[in-house]
């Protein structure tokens, strides 16, 4: 039996929705395989809870004590959404202590949370586009006018570093631009503003699994509102979301060739989810982001995915574990 740390929880507003994750990980293991500790992880402890006790891990080696026993974990399955779990800084202390981990590595988890960076990296890709845009700094002045002679509005706001769509705006005239950066702002201390790509919006999980790269079904998601804001994301009912999503299967296998390549020239480890917009006359594929510790609940988009592949959720989450070790 091994020893799996599950991480969860993290210093964003995506404490809850990680620790959905954690549940429905946790859930899905196999028993006879894996003894699995939720860990949570906040600014002021990391702990294991049982009934109303917290047991506090040993930083120094990555353990716990339980009744006596010292537990050491063979295995970290990191699933915080943001920091410290995405963006590389629980993975460099993994790496210090030597436990291995399901996601990226250090490098490839602080770049793929920067979505510029990211966007430089894999532009060139054949048949992957990126809306033009401008990266702003807090620290900077930025002229308004500059800004929206650059650009083609519609215009979307929103936070360079982090992935749960908290702080984003979509603006229609300049008039609107000031409130919108300052939102923007209020998440991050670099934005980015994005000219509006209107088309069809879809997320596709790809792992790799015993050693290859497998890419999911994809999703098509119809958002209700004006943009799959971190609202319409977690409100019931607020998007319609179609697995597998209606694809000619020439374009189900270019878009499955584009994101593979994204995966590998990211040098990506583990799970992780593209999400993409075809627009509406060309069908032309625009790469919005890349999640490198993807959503885990029950209802979420990657195990939607595996479902629809056939797979099973529990061996899925078993050759992550593997694949690691």
């Amino acid at each position: 039996m091994k020893n799996i740390a599950l991480l969860a929880g993290g210093f964003t507003g995506e404490y809850e929705v990680s620790l959905n994750s954690a549940g429905n990980i946790a859930n899905n293991l196999d028993k006879t395989k894996y003894n699995v500790y939720i860990i949570l992880i906040n600014r002021d402890r990391w702990f294991y809870e049982r009934g109303s006790e917290r047991f506090d891990v040993d930083k120094n080696d990555f353990s716990l004590t339980l009744d006596g026993q010292k537990i050491k974990f063979d295995f970290a399955f990191i699933t915080i959404h943001g920091t410290p779990g995405e963006d590389g800084k629980m993975q460099g202390y993994l790496d210090i202590i030597g436990v291995p981990y399901n996601t990226c590595d250090v490098t490839t988890s602080a770049i793929t949370m920067n979505k510029a960076y990211t966007k430089t990296i894999v532009h060139g890709i054949h048949g992957l586009n990126t809306a033009k845009s401008i990266r702003l700094f807090k620290k900077d002045g930025h002229d308004i006018g500059t800004i929206a002679s650059a650009l083609k509005f519609p215009l979307f706001i929103k936070p360079n570093n982090g992935g749960s769509s908290v702080g984003m705006s979509k603006v229609h005239t300049v008039g609107e631009l000031p409130a919108a950066i300052d939102k923007a702002f209020h998440e991050d201390s670099e934005i980015l503003i994005e000219e509006f790509i209107k088309g069809r919006e879809f997320s596709r999980g790809i792992a790799r699994l015993n050693g290859k790269v497998v890419v999911l079904p994809a999703t098509e998601i119809i958002s209700k509102t004006e943009f799959f804001d971190y609202e319409a994301k977690y409100t019931a009912g607020a998007s319609e979301e179609i697995t597998p999503a209606d694809l000619s299967q020439a374009k189900d296998a270019q878009i499955a060739e584009i994101i593979t390549e994204v995966y590998l020239r990211l040098n990506c480890r583990g799970m992780a989810r593209v999400d993409f917009i075809l627009l509406d006359d060309t069908q032309e594929f625009y790469f919005i982001e890349i999640n490198t510790t993807p959503g885990q609940s029950s209802a979420s988009l990657i195990p939607q995915q595996v479902r629809a592949a056939g797979m099973d959720l529990g061996e899925f989450y078993g050759e992550l574990i593997e694949g690691g070790l």
